[in-house]
Parts: structure tokens; C-alpha cells; sequence
């Protein structure tokens, strides 16, 4: 990870609350938080607010994104279509551990309809906490990337 430490944020309508809660405890980790919203609690489309919080990761602008939807799994599929993109949702903090330890994971979703806050607050510092391990693993993520296998 670079020096300058900058994770994007995203979600759809159903997890506008539970996001601004995640940008406020990852910026006070010592990130710089790029919230690309929405800000309104219109009804919205995930895989668009998936597709692009992981653009920007993709491109390098970010080195890490979290994203929310009610479940997590749309903004996860959808953030999954862009190259380049390891993003897992998870409902725990293990979860989110072992997929940056062993899948070295560069995003992370979230189901606001799933965890309270306190409980995503967890998993954020499971996820952003968590190194990847490499060795046995480097070859796995390789073969997910295409590289091998």
C-alpha cells in the first residue's frame, strides 16, 4: 500500500446510513475517504455504484473500496465484472480477514440489511487490518486472475 492510503466508497439507496458510518470510521483510521455517494435516498441502481467505486480501484486512484447494497451481493457481482477487481462480501469479521489474507481481496462489500453498524465497523477493521499472506495463495489469486491455470 502506498503512502497516501485511499479507499472509495460506494452504495445504493438502501445503505446510504450504514456508508457515511464506514467513511467516518475509515477516515479516522487515518484514510483518505472517496465517497462517490449516492447522497440521496432515491431509489438507485447497485451495479452502477458497484462498477464504478471499483474502477477507481482498478485504475490505481484507490489502493482499497468498500461498497454496500441491501445484501451485498449485487454491488459485489457487479463490482467483480471490472479487471483486476477481488471483492468479497462478507457478515464477519473472519470472513473479511481471510479474504485479504488469502484472497488478497482489494475490496470489500457489505449488506446493509444484514450487520448493524457496530458489526460492519468489525469487518472494516478485519478487512483493512489484514495483510495478504502470498506463498501458497499468490498461485491461487493468479489462477483467479487468469494468469494460471
Amino acid at each position: 500500500m502506498t503512502a497516501s492510503k485511499r479507499i472509495v466508497l460506494s452504495s445504493d439507496h438502501a445503505a446510504i446510513e450504514l456508508r457515511q458510518a464506514v467513511a467516518n470510521h475509515v477516515a479516522a483510521k487515518g484514510w483518505e475517504v472517496v465517497d462517490i455517494g449516492p447522497k440521496t435516498p432515491e431509489s438507485t441502481h447497485y451495479p452502477i455504484h458497484g462498477k464504478a467505486a471499483a474502477q477507481a480501484v482498478a485504475s490505481g486512484d484507490c489502493q482499497m473500496g468498500i461498497i454496500l447494497c441491501g445484501t451485498g451481493q449485487g454491488i459485489m457481482m457487479a463490482a467483480n465484472k471490472v479487471p483486476g477487481i477481488r471483492c468479497g462480501v462478507c457478515s464477519d469479521a473472519f470472513s473479511a480477514r481471510m479474504i485479504r489474507e488469502h484472497n488478497n481481496a482489494n475490496m470489500l462489500s457489505i449488506g446493509a440489511r444484514v450487520v448493524g453498524e457496530g458489526q460492519a465497523l468489525d469487518i472494516v477493521d478485519a478487512f483493512l487490518d489484514a495483510e495478504f499472506e502470498g506463498g501458497r495463495h499468490a498461485t491461487r489469486v493468479d489462477m483467479i486472475e487468469g494468469q494460471d491455470g
